[in-house]
């Protein structure tokens, strides 16, 4: 699927798939659907140990707009999953994926929405702790929701939740199995930071252009200092260009439990 495509939110995917997979967030793995398309990523979730998640390989979908970082992407499973916030098409509703605007009947703050400082880094850890704690109050899945709620308020004694999702989770194994994962249950496996090598150079060929166009940049901008140099002792001034921006990352205690 073709898309128009700006340098700014392909340098900016690029630049954030080199740093997951050179420094993963635990628990997960990131790769491309399509090694020429930045827009769509495939992420593998390891379930939690000592959760109800244990032991689970769950499969998802990030799609990206083309003027991300200013517009969130959208997370969807490809894993059946039965969750208060996951929809059946798969859909995570979790509050960092909803666009900045003031909607007073969402219940939600702007300030819990996406913004350009949120990343996939953010996304991942806010889905994981969704995972383990849902949000009841507006539910994507109300049966799911209902279910939860009883198995949490009779302490696990209603253990209907309970072993639907462990169903699902021993029927990821088989996909696990077919991929080749050896899928961690303990802490201390958990808590490896798995590294992706890339399948061939294209990601790097992407990188490599990334960084040529800001060497060429750089050049460029070496090239008009000297000439605004020169230019003043001749009397005419050339037009200084761009200037680079930095990106803070906030840790929101709240945002794997804002959702709608």
């Amino acid at each position: 699927m073709a898309h128009q495509a700006t340098p700014s939110s392909q340098k900016a995917l690029m630049m954030e798939l080199k740093s997951l997979q050179e420094q993963p967030v635990e628990g997960f793995r990131i790769t491309l659907v399509e090694e020429s398309d930045l827009y769509n990523w495939e992420v593998a979730i390891f379930g939690p140990p000592n959760t109800l998640y244990e032991g689970g390989y769950f499969k998802a979908h990030i799609k990206f707009p083309v003027d991300y970082p200013y517009s969130p992407p959208t997370f969807r499973f490809l894993t059946k999953m039965w969750h208060p916030n996951i929809y059946e098409n798969g859909d995570v509703c979790i509050s960092i994926l909803h666009p900045p605007v003031d909607d007073p009947q969402s219940g939600e703050l702007p300030s819990e929405r996406w913004n350009p400082t949120q990343n996939v880094r953010t996304i991942l850890l806010s889905v994981i702790s969704l995972l383990n704690e849902p949000n009841t109050f507006s539910p994507a899945n109300v049966d799911a929701s209902v279910m939860f709620r009883k198995w949490r308020d009779s302490k696990g004694k209603d253990k209907e939740y309970a072993e639907i999702i462990r169903k699902q989770v021993m029927s990821t194994a088989a996909e696990a199995e077919r991929d080749g994962v050896k899928v961690p249950t303990t802490l201390a496996e958990y808590c490896v930071q798995t590294r992706v090598p890339s399948q061939d150079s294209s990601s790097d060929l992407l990188y490599d252009d990334l960084y040529d166009d800001d060497m060429e940049e750089e050049d460029e901008e070496d090239d008009e200092s000297e000439m605004e140099s020169i230019g003043e002792a001749g009397g005419f001034s050339a037009v200084e260009d761009g200037g680079t921006s930095t990106r803070r990352y906030d840790n929101q205690d709240d945002s794997g439990n804002e959702d709608s």
